[in-house]
């Protein structure tokens, strides 16, 4: 099997969501792989989208790579649209540069670098229209599956999971994660915003305004207003989500769903943290080792491992019956039609 466990449902009218959001904290100097360089995350989202919906990232005059020269996952998400048909929606959680292709607006601002302890404005306000979103949603779709594509975000989701009283550790789209930079960012900021370890347990909105990033908000309160089968599709910023989920007490059908690479991460604790949550984690490997494409097998390596729901996009294949070997020569097909493969 190579998405574990393997899904049990076939629904009828499956529905994408990718929530896209930029980030202060992801201009800190090597903190983050998502873009060529600091600057240019500012672009990773909206050239995300683009690619999953026309193949092509519009807004990058360069190829939607890492440093390393990695593609985006983007192409993982883009294969399995292809091979599914399932229909993507997306979201604009704060954004500097909007996406050239439809999206939904939902009037948040961009994030600020967590070390001012003022990460997100307004989050209830923003969870309170992500949930008007979700109900009419809910009416149109019997499962959810929900990405995000914030650089930046693995920072966002320590600082978060530490105002809430979790010891979690979070994974990178760097080969060596650069857990150091992380945590100083994120005692920074909680000292800034007056907080302590776990000292925002019962409140894990204003966690989010102190130290999160707005794309938290907008999928939790998704979920609240869904109410129907909804998977998390993301590594450890989905695991933060999750304990946001936990605190505001929400009873909803949720699981999580990543990639081989982020569980096995050894300086993460994916399936640690959703076991001791109590929510269902789906695991896919898209044995990038047997891949043609060199930028494919440095997934192998520890590089980018998880994003633009990517998870759950093989969770989606699954699902629809798709092999393993056919995903993979896809994902191979995608990258080499498309502009992200330009100068590689």
């Amino acid at each position: 099997m190579w998405v574990d466990p393997f899904p049990d449902f076939t629904p009828e009218k499956p529905l994408f969501i990718c929530i896209l959001a930029n980030t202060g904290t992801a201009r800190i100097p090597n903190i983050s792989a998502a873009g060529k360089s600091p600057g240019l995350t500012d672009y990773t989202p909206a050239a995300d989208a683009e690619l999953v919906e026309t193949g092509n990232a519009i807004s990058l005059k360069e190829p939607a790579m890492c440093p390393s020269g990695a593609p985006t996952p983007a192409v993982l998400t883009r294969a399995s649209v292809l091979l599914t048909g399932i229909p993507c929606i997306y979201i604009d959680a704060g954004l500097n540069v909007k996406p050239k292709v439809p999206f939904v607006d939902m009037n948040a601002r961009p994030g600020q670098d967590i070390r001012t302890g003022k990460a997100v404005a307004d989050p209830v306000g923003i969870y309170e229209n992500a949930c008007m979103l979700g109900k009419s949603i809910g009416k149109l779709s019997d499962c959810v599956i929900i990405g995000e594509s914030v650089p930046g975000g693995t920072t966002t989701a320590l600082g978060v999971m530490r105002a809430l009283g979790y010891d979690g550790r979070v994974s990178s789209s760097f080969p060596d994660n650069p857990v150091g930079i992380k945590e100083a960012a994120v005692n920074e900021g909680m000292n800034n915003a007056g907080i302590s370890f776990g000292s925002l347990e019962n409140d894990p909105l204003r966690a989010v305004q102190c130290l999160g990033d707005p794309m938290m908000p907008v999928a939790a309160g998704l979920v609240d207003g869904l109410g129907v089968n909804t998977v998390l599709a993301g590594g450890t910023q989905m695991v933060s989500v999750l304990t946001i989920i936990k605190a505001l007490g929400l009873e909803r059908d949720v699981s999580i769903a990543t990639t081989s690479y982020v569980a096995n991460d050894p300086t993460a604790n994916f399936s640690e943290m959703t076991d001791m949550l109590g929510f269902r984690a789906y695991v896919a490997d898209p044995g990038f080792g047997a891949s043609r494409v060199k930028g494919l097998k440095m997934y192998e390596k520890g590089d980018v491992k998880e994003g633009v729901g990517a998870g759950g996009a093989m969770f989606a294949a699954a699902m629809k019956g798709i092999s393993r070997k056919e995903f993979r020569e896809k994902v191979e097909e995608v990258y080499e039609s498309t502009s992200v493969n330009k100068n590689s």
